[in-house]
């Protein structure tokens, strides 16, 4: 008879995962876990990706960017997170794309709507809601498919359930060269982006329209994601890729999920990461070249946990079907716990693979106390986080084979970017055709909060502004004022939203200025 041994360790210790159980009550977590108020923080980062890849049979080191300097302080990590996020999106996923230049839809107690316009394309797409009891606006749980963590585990924690069908953006059973789904009718069927990203890019849709639905319902600020196996594997990129995302709870999400590409070669039984590519088109089309040897990527899946730090992640996953690759699931969580140490937050990852029952996807009495906890704690607002890791000896991974890093000590520094005194600035992102452009404009708030601003821009002449989101506008051409919409006029000390318009000639040269109001 098969005995088990369970390793449960604090998050702050991040322990090896070893044979005899051990205890340890995680410290308190000073840090803050509210998710970020914009889609991407790092979008304004300059990233130049490499132009060779280097073999290493080891996990690459969070903490070392792209030029080879480390990062030394807490206020780095967010441009180190734009380059983790860039290589994960060339060599991995394949491109999320930003908000398109038109989001819009409905939110009610049953159901919320969601209608994309871009480049002169059109789609749209729904999700139906249940609410918990009690008096709104409530936060919000995706489940992608129907199929995460226990629907009334969620409502019974405070949170509203939001039922996500990811196939209606991007659908399974499509050639790589003929994609389907809302994603793909705008960005096309020929597009290298697989459908985790595209499943991503819908959550992300999802928490626009709420956003802009003026939080009668559902609180835009306390969103969270959850799926199982194919679709914790779509939850897990969500969390990753939307910053807004308070909790993200990924459940058995296999290869091409969390466990680190490296390690599932060589776990016996894993999923091969040759049969994920092509069971379906869940990674990108440039992954192809990885799934014989992913030494040669030079990111892995513990850099993308370290993308959702400091937010709220509970892992969960089953030690019991070899399929899943459990034991690389542990190390992924245990090298991305490494970035939330170093970030302060240790106690607001957690991760459980210790579950008496095998069955795939199944409802487990284990998680429902820490399920409950998470939601409280990074969607309600109230309690403490589980901050728990519990690895069975079935699946134990062992971080100190897989790295030749150490986790630095990061200073708590001023930011690379200091804000102004007071007020706000201004900046704005463009993406150009032939012919026309998008332009994102990102408000950030200076050392005071402020109720409402204005940006003024003066535009290349020969443009006209066609359409324009988040903000109202004074003109179509020349010098244009913007101002805030009623939801996102207030902006908190140091933090952002972000408004955007479309344009017919070029957007290049711009330079915007903002103003307080």
């Amino acid at each position: 008879m098969f005995t088990r041994t369970i390793v449960a360790v604090a998050v702050a210790a991040l322990a090896t995962a070893g044979a005899a159980t051990a205890t340890a009550s995680p410290p308190p977590d000073e840090v803050t876990f509210a998710a970020a108020g914009v889609e991407d923080d790092g979008a304004d980062c300059p990233v130049t990706l490499p132009g060779s890849l280097t073999a290493n049979s080891r996990l690459p080191d969070p903490f070392t960017k792209i030029d080879g300097t480390r990062v030394t302080a807490k206020s780095q990590w967010r441009c180190r997170r734009a380059e983790i996020k860039q290589l994960a999106e060339r060599y991995v996923y394949g491109e999320k794309p930003p908000k398109p230049s038109s989001v819009t839809g409905t939110v009610s107690s049953s159901n919320i709507t969601v209608n994309v316009s871009h480049n002169g394309r059109n789609a749209s797409f729904s999700a139906s809601v249940q609410l918990p009891n009690g008096s709104g606006p409530f936060p919000a749980v995706v489940v992608l498919g129907g199929f995460g963590a226990d629907t009334a585990t969620i409502r019974a924690a405070g949170a509203a359930v939001i039922d996500y069908d990811p196939l209606a953006v991007g659908r399974e059973g499509t050639p790589r060269n003929n994609k389907q789904g809302a994603f793909y009718t705008l960005y096309g069927a020929t597009s290298s982006t697989g459908l985790l990203a595209a499943w991503s890019w819908g959550v992300s849709r999802i928490i626009d329209v709420i956003e802009q639905s003026g939080g009668n319902v559902l609180r835009a600020d306390a969103t969270g994601v959850t799926g199982c196996s194919r679709y914790g594997k779509g939850a897990f990129a969500a969390g990753a890729f939307d910053q807004r995302i308070a909790l993200t709870m990924p459940i058995e999400s296999g290869s091409a999920g969390a466990p680190v590409f490296r390690g599932l070669q060589g776990e016996s039984g894993a999923q091969p990461l040759s049969s994920a590519y092509g069971e379906q088109p869940w990674l990108g089309d440039a992954f192809s070249s990885f799934t014989a040897n992913p030494a040669n990527l030079p990111v892995d899946t513990h850099e993308v946990v370290g993308m959702i730090a400091p937010r709220g992640l509970f892992i969960m996953e089953n030690p019991h079907v070899d399929w899943l690759g459990a034991r690389s699931g542990s190390v992924a969580a245990l090298g991305g716990a490494e970035v939330y140490k170093a970030l302060g937050a240790g106690g607001n990852i957690s991760y459980w693979s210790d579950v008496q029952d095998g069955t795939h996807c199944a409802s487990r009495s284990e998680w429902r106390t820490p399920l409950q906890q998470s939601i409280q704690r990074f969607l309600v607002g109230t309690g403490s986080a589980p901050a728990v890791f519990r690895i069975s000896s079935r699946k134990a991974g062992d971080l100190s084979e897989w790295r030749t890093w150490q986790t630095p000590t990061l200073s708590d520094g001023p930011p690379t970017d200091p804000p102004p005194a007071a007020g706000c600035t201004a900046t704005a992102s463009v993406s150009q055709w032939t012919g026309g452009f998008v332009a994102t404009v990102r408000v950030t708030a200076g050392s005071s909060p402020v109720a409402g601003w204005t940006v003024t821009t003066a535009l290349p002449s020969g443009t006209r502004i066609v359409n324009a989101w988040e903000a109202t506008r004074s003109a179509d051409t020349g010098t244009v004022t913007f101002t805030n919409v009623g939801h996102n006029g207030a902006v908190a000390a140091g933090q952002s939203v972000e408004f955007g318009f479309q344009g017919s000639g070029t957007g290049t040269g711009m330079t915007p200025a903002c103003a307080a109001r």
